[in-house]
Parts: structure tokens; sequence; C-alpha cells
């Protein structure tokens, strides 16, 4: 009896594949670990990041959920488009060909930084398969950016800086060192053409998205928890990590873990 009960947990993991998804002849790069037929959430990583920055996340998820990763095109492990071809749209259609691949109906969508700029999108445009939102230190409601001019494209010096400035003095070393690393390893192409589709004009939208959503903000964020958005969002809600940087998931996981939990097993509409 107990052999067959393990036989069956063991058959109800994904034992972390890669998966084969692509987008306009574009490989996008994705891992699956967790539940094989549990609840699904995507995770989407930001500006110049990779999937790597979920790792504090799937490590303590995958036991009670189906945890997804991906590289965004141009990041990570995917491959690039073209020139001139980095869009919010291009990214959203990542993400779809994502969740295709691992045969999810509707999930809950986790994006950090640009990240969360995405998942709004692919809220936009696929709304049937969106059991819910979080947005971590990033933004769902686009309309104030309209308000910013286009940033010309980043030196590595300037990415430096922008980096460095997204840390708070309790940012341990180890992790200032691994963030740098990842995000200054992205090639120029990627930062400069995905800066230029993060502010695009395009992005304008006041289209309202009924979706349960969440944005948890960093102690130090550059994106002020507006109620506005609520026009945008009938079913949001926001929060703070007090003391915290951009990748608050990162330095705060265990809390950031709860507070995902929470948003999953009373919000999500799946």
């Amino acid at each position: 009896m107990l052999r067959m009960a393990l036989a069956l947990s063991l058959s109800l993991l994904v034992a972390a594949p890669t998966a084969a998804a692509s987008v306009d002849g574009i490989e996008i790069h994705s891992t699956v670990q967790g539940l094989a037929r549990g609840q699904t959430i995507i995770f989407v990583h930001g500006w110049t990041c990779d999937e790597s920055s979920w790792a504090g996340q799937v490590a303590a998820l995958a036991g009670e959920y189906k945890v997804v990763t991906l590289d965004l095109p141009g990041h990570g492990k995917s491959e690039a488009p073209g020139e001139g071809e980095f869009s919010m749209d291009l990214f959203a259609r990542a993400v779809e060909a994502v969740r295709r691949d691992v045969g999810a109906d509707k999930v809950v969508l986790v994006g950090h930084s640009m990240g969360a700029a995405v998942i709004r999108e692919y809220a936009l445009d696929y709304p049937e398969h969106v059991a819910g939102l979080v947005a971590v230190d990033g933004p769902l409601d686009m309309r104030p950016f309209a308000a910013i001019p286009r940033f010309p494209a980043p030196t590595r010096e300037a990415r430096t800086g922008m980096i460095e400035g997204m840390f708070v003095p309790t940012t341990s070393p180890e992790l200032r060192a691994q963030i740098l690393a990842m995000m200054l390893g992205a090639p120029d192409a990627t930062a400069a053409g995905a800066m230029a589709a993060m502010f695009d004009p395009k992005n304008q939208s006041d289209v309202k998205i009924m979706a349960p959503a969440l944005s948890i903000f960093a102690g130090n964020s550059n994106f002020a928890s507006d109620q506005s958005a609520r026009e945008l969002l009938p079913n949001w809600s926001s929060e703070q990590f007090a003391g915290t940087g951009h990748f608050l998931m990162m330095e705060q996981p265990a809390r950031f873990n709860a507070a995902l939990r929470t948003f999953v097993e009373e919000r999500a509409q799946f």
C-alpha cells in the first residue's frame, strides 16, 4: 500500500522538463515543476532578467502547484527577435505559447517589474485564460507612462547605475552580485529593445481587466500605489513590503510566497 501511494504521488509531479514553445519562429525556453494536474502559476521576469529570478518561489511552491517559469524573447536561454521587433505583444504571445505547451487552461500570472506590464498585456489579449494577476513592483496600469519621455538605449554604465538603484541597504552583497550578473548578462540589443517596448505608446489602454489582481510594491518602489488603478482593475488590491528593494521576492521570499499563496487560494478564479 505504501508503495502504491508513493507511486501515485510521484505520478502527480512534473520533473522539471523544459518546454519547446515558440512564437514567430523564436524558441522560448521554459521550465515546468510541481504538480502535473495542479493549479498553474506562470512567473514572468522583468527587464534584462531571466527565469532564475523566481528560484525562491519555485522551490517553495512546486509541492502545491504546477509552477512554470520562462525566459522572454531575447532573455536568458530564449532566442531573440530581430531588431525593432521587441514589444509587449510579442512577450504576451510568448507567455501564451508556453501556457498552451504546458496544457493549462486558466493560470495565475505573476510578473515582476516589466513582467507586470507583460501579464497586463496578456490579460487584455487572452482574458479567458487568466485566473488572476500578481504584479511585483511593476505596473498594471500603463496610463501614467504616457507622461514619461521615452528613454534612449541605455549604455552599460547606465544599466549598472539603474540596477544599483534597485537595492536597499539591507540587500545582501550576494544578492546584489547575483542580480547585477543576471541583468548585465543580457545583450545590449535586449536592453534597448525591451526598454523601448515598455515605453511604447501602444501600451496605453483604458480597457478594464476584470480578473482578480494584486500589486505588491517594494519599500523603495518607483511605482506608486495609485488607487486610480482600480478604474481599470475593479478587483484590485495592493500591499507594500517595507524595507525591501525592487527584487522583493528574492529579498523576502517567505513573506512573498505567503502573500501569493493567499491570493491563489482566496481570490484566484480557476
